[in-house]
């Protein structure tokens, strides 16, 4: 039987549940787990980390709101994530790490040789998880990083913090979707991250919804969009204080760029192109369907749904 999928959500578990878990990840018959806002003992909790170790099977692992919710957990999960080889997409959204955190995990992350999607939002991060998370975008020429990264709402992370990231975005040889909805950039560094997707050879998807921007941020990137190749693909700009005008310009143009790459695609006859599907899905464009039991092909639930209109997705 194909490796399955477990997913909970919010819900007290039990130790029996625990065990199938565990004895389901040991037996590699799981692709798929999600405990999103699960309650389970710090002993439970460390029974499941080992059988994360054990696993060959887990390529997602959902622990969002509140699962990893201590110190101990996390280098509970950073040994756990040192023994697996096989986990591409870790999602820790709503938990309380803190920098610290980060440094606990920083060295399980960055040595991971599948992890390519890393959900990080609303877990309290500053600066100084920045500085370690932008060793997880090397450069062009070195080792393969994070293909999605997720920062969503980390509003203690500085204007200096987000310039670091902005940079590392703007030479990574790997990263192709970067989330970084609900904090507080202002247009200063959105003009920075601009620079960083005008420079960037493979950021395709830009989340930056509910991030304090204005029409000055947008003429940038409509400017950038209309006057120089790029790589993007979707441009996420809702709930800001940016004139529909302008969104549908951005929107106009970045649906002619896919409409000529299509183009060029059919008449080099090429198999792959710069919008291939990539293996990976990242969570926030994704489809999805609701996930039953053990034996399940479904993939996760976006924390988040979207609803498309061309290239600018609009939050509903």
């Amino acid at each position: 039987m194909l490796p399955g999928s477990i997913q909970i959500t919010g819900e007290a578990l039990s130790g029996a549940e625990i065990k199938d878990i565990c004895d389901s990840l040991k037996e590699n018959s799981v692709r798929l787990l999600s405990v999103r806002g699960c309650q389970l003992s710090d002993r439970d909790f460390g029974r499941v980390c080992r059988g994360v170790a054990e696993s060959h099977s887990l390529a997602q692992l959902n622990l969002n709101l509140g699962v990893v919710s201590t110190i101990g957990r996390t280098k509970q999960l950073a040994d756990a994530l040192k023994a697996n080889r096989s986990i591409q997409t870790l999602f820790l959204h709503g938990s309380p790490l803190l920098d610290a955190g980060l440094v606990t995990l920083n060295t399980a992350l960055s040595t991971h040789p599948s992890l390519v999607s890393l959900d990080l939002g609303d877990c309290m991060l500053g600066d100084e998880a920045i500085r370690l998370l932008c060793g997880l975008l090397p450069p062009d020429g070195a080792k393969s990083g994070l293909k999605e990264l997720t920062l969503s709402a980390n509003p203690a992370i500085s204007s200096q913090g987000w310039a670091r990231l902005a940079i590392a975005a703007a030479h990574s040889s790997q990263l192709r979707v970067l989330n970084l909805d609900y904090n507080p950039l202002g247009d200063h560094i959105a003009g920075m991250l601009a620079v960083a997707v005008a420079s960037s050879r493979t950021l395709e998807v830009l989340d930056l919804e509910g991030t304090g921007l204005t029409n000055q941020s947008a003429q940038i990137f409509l400017d950038m969009v209309e006057n120089y190749p790029t790589c993007l693909r979707v441009l996420v700009l809702a709930e800001n204080d940016i004139s529909p005008e302008l969104q549908q310009q951005i929107s106009d143009l970045l649906s002619e760029g896919d409409e000529e790459e299509d183009k060029d695609g059919e008449a080099r006859g090429s198999s792959v192109t710069a919008r291939e599907k990539p293996a990976w899905l990242p969570h926030s464009i994704s489809a999805s369907k609701r996930l039953g039991q053990k034996g399940s092909t479904d993939i996760h639930i976006p924390p988040h749904a979207f609803f498309r209109r061309d290239h600018l997705l609009l939050m509903k």
